[in-house]
């Protein structure tokens, strides 16, 4: 009974699984926009036939940690697959919101894949390093004054290594699958197609595992000095610093110390327009009324001046005809014999 209840769930897992790598390599090669409608909802059917897989995949206990990885059998292999599957669709996923989210659950589907790919030894391979780890290291990267040229270079190094190898499984999986798919090859050549898929997966995930660390790094920065932005603009303003000044209680302390300040008025605006007001100095609708004795000279003194004025007019022109009549009747040098001879 148990046998065939067991022959019964096979068949749903494996179109379970063959339904979201579907789903994944029609996204891949799709030509709509990856924020469509169409797009999006192949990603969510994706994931959704992939999360029930994985619940499946642990239900059954398919792969035990006791097993080495020629004791699973071929057409079990693909299985292995599902978190790297699932990794792939979860960075498809479009929305600016969750992109955080989104990038941290596709890690840790990728890290799975490969903790159980280095389990199993599928491939040789360094396994990335935890959140926490990178961190640290990030940090300590940041603190030397001179970067790690040995490190770079091997990287470097190993990323052509992976992609000459990704070329060569590439080439090596499409002369396989026909035979697979048509159920012609045997269990040897099975077995080589689904490892080869596994290996493909392999450098695919160290790279998406690298790219999302980046990103992370990126995404967290942003969010720190938006955050600083935030705190600085809801901050309350410094309050300008007053100059301390001195309040004198008489006179004699306000001559020594002064007032304490620039200037001290000696009346208000309302009252020195009061005192003009009174005296009728100011203007009373654009007609200036008669200013009081204080602000103009009296009339009798204007009219004295006047006639000193006319006056000293009138002798100065008689003075000036007397000169003229003079001149007529003495010629120039006139009176001026004492030593001619």
């Amino acid at each position: 009974m148990a046998a065939s209840e067991e022959d019964l769930e096979l068949p749903r897992l494996s179109e379970l699984f063959e339904t979201g790598q579907q789903l994944l390599e029609e996204v891949e090669v799709a030509t709509e926009p990856s924020g469509s409608r169409i797009i999006q909802n192949k990603v969510s059917k994706g994931l959704e036939q992939l999360q029930k897989a994985t619940e499946m995949l642990s239900q059954l206990d398919l792969f035990s940690r006791n097993e080495d990885l020629e004791e699973i059998a071929s057409t079990d292999l693909k299985y292995l697959m599902v978190p790297a599957l699932q990794g792939a669709l979860t960075m498809k996923q479009v929305s600016p919101s969750k992109r955080l989210e989104h990038l941290q659950q596709a890690r840790e589907h990728f890290i799975n894949f490969l903790t159980q790919c280095h389990y199993y030894h599928v491939a040789e391979f360094q396994l990335p390093q935890t959140t926490n780890n990178s961190a640290e290291n990030n940090s300590a990267s940041s603190s030397m004054a001179y970067p790690n040229l040995v490190a770079m270079a091997s990287q470097r190094q190993a990323k052509i290594e992976r992609y000459k190898q990704k070329k060569e499984m590439e080439h090596r999986l499409s002369a396989l699958k026909s035979a697979v798919e048509d159920g012609q090859a045997d269990d040897e050549c099975v077995r080589e197609y689904y490892l080869l898929h596994l290996r493909r997966w392999i450098g695919i995930s160290l790279e998406e595992t690298e790219s999302i660390d980046q990103e992370i790094k990126i995404l967290k920065e942003k969010d720190s000095s938006r955050q600083a932005s935030t705190s600085q603009q809801a901050s309350p303003r410094e309050k300008p610093m007053m100059k301390p000044f001195i309040l004198t209680r008489n006179k004699a302390q306000a001559k020594v110390f002064g007032a304490g300040y620039p200037s001290l008025a000696t009346m208000t605006v309302s009252d020195w327009y009061e005192q003009h007001q009174k005296h009728g100095a100011l203007p009373d609708q654009g007609i200036a009324t008669a200013a009081p004795a204080e602000f103009k000279i009296p009339d009798q003194q204007q009219e004295d001046q006047e006639e000193k004025e006319e006056e000293d007019d009138e002798q100065k022109l008689h003075r000036a005809r007397e000169w003229d009549d003079w001149k007529d009747t003495h010629p120039r040098g006139y009176g001026n014999r004492q030593n001619m001879g």
